[in-house]
C-alpha cells in the first residue's frame, strides 16, 4: 500500500526529492502523496525528521 504523509507534517520538504517517482508535492499545510504513483518504497520516511510519512 501507498504511503501518506500525516499531520505531523512540517512542511520541510526534505521527502519530496527523495521520491523516486515524484509522487509527492506540497499541499496547503503539509506534503502529500500520491497514491496511485507511490511505489512503497520508504525513501520518503527514511529522510523525514518527524516521521510524518507513515505506510498503511
Amino acid at each position: 500500500m501507498a504511503y501518506t504523509i500525516s499531520d505531523a507534517c512540517i512542511s520541510c520538504g526534505a521527502c519530496e526529492s527523495e521520491c523516486p517517482t515524484s509522487c509527492i508535492t506540497a499541499g496547503d499545510s503539509i506534503y502529500v502523496i500520491d497514491a496511485d504513483a507511490c511505489i512503497d518504497c520508504g525513501s520518503c520516511a527514511g529522510v523525514c525528521p518527524v516521521d510524518a510519512p507513515q505506510a498503511n
